[in-house]
């Protein structure tokens, strides 16, 4: 019954509380479904780009190897680049263009994020044991780190790692600030829900249990962005994770400066 009560304070209560929290007018009956339309238009129109254009095939297919010594990492500046412009760049321009809105309204705030640090430091830690089983199975080593020569140099691996955090930055402006913000007047904390459909997407590819992960993952993260304000502690947990994944794949790569990387 304890655990019950629990769940239900952390879920629940927590979006019912967005809802009090979110402030309708009747005045807004008109024009929020129009907004709606543009976020929603706005996150197809972003994720199908990402997809057909963002990705490493289109690259490959635009840029064909020249067997030069930074062709993979330059394809991941092409994935990382994409995902800025689509996750950040484009809604900024759309909400830019929407009446009476305003970018700093889209989560963006640090204040909420330092005052429930704790929280994400502790979910953190709540994460980090599974990490660390995963990063024993095959799949995991098959998968991580993203670019495979990430073991080349020092270079390389921060390259990368700025790449991966820009990456992760972006995609919690997208999903947490623009997408949340976004749908809130209209569908409170019902967004959650509309939010973590294209979220666990665009895991697809990935192991399995991280793709039912983000399931839950965006369901926490949402919660969380919806009640502080703020997407910058999603960021702190993305980062964090994927450094950490980064670094427990590089274990069972070769040396650096081997000539040999990562498989």
């Amino acid at each position: 019954m304890i655990l019950v009560d629990w769940l239900k304070k952390v879920s629940i209560d927590q979006w019912r509380a967005i809802d009090r929290e979110t402030v309708r007018t009747p005045e807004d009956a008109g024009t929020t479904s129009i907004k709606v339309l543009v976020i929603l238009v706005t996150v197809a129109i972003s994720l199908t780009l990402q997809e057909y254009i963002g990705g490493h095939n289109a690259y490959v297919r635009y840029f064909p190897n020249d067997g030069s010594r930074y062709w993979e990492l330059w394809g991941f500046v092409w994935w990382s680049g994409w995902r800025v412009l689509g996750y950040v760049v484009i809604p900024m321009i759309v909400i830019a263009f929407m009446p009476g809105e305003r970018i700093f309204d889209y989560h963006v705030s640090l204040r909420g994020f330092w005052k429930h640090l704790w929280i994400y430091v502790l979910l953190f830690a709540c994460v980090l044991p599974a990490v660390i089983a995963a990063s024993t199975t095959k799949s995991f080593r098959h998968t991580y780190p993203f670019y495979r020569m990430a073991n080349r140099s020092q270079f390389d691996l921060w390259a990368w790692q700025v790449l991966y955090a820009a990456q992760f930055l972006s995609l919690e402006f997208f999903f947490r600030g623009f997408m949340l913000h976004g749908l809130r007047r209209v569908m409170g904390a019902n967004a959650i829900f509309v939010m973590i459909v294209p979220y666990c997407m665009i895991h697809y590819g990935k192991p399995m249990p991280e793709t039912l992960g983000a399931i839950g993952a965006g369901l926490i993260l949402g919660t969380l962005a919806m009640r502080t304000r703020s997407i910058w502690g999603g960021v702190l947990i993305h980062v964090g994770v994927a450094t950490t994944m980064d670094v427990l794949a590089l274990r069972g790569c070769p040396e650096f400066g081997s000539g040999k990387y990562c498989h």
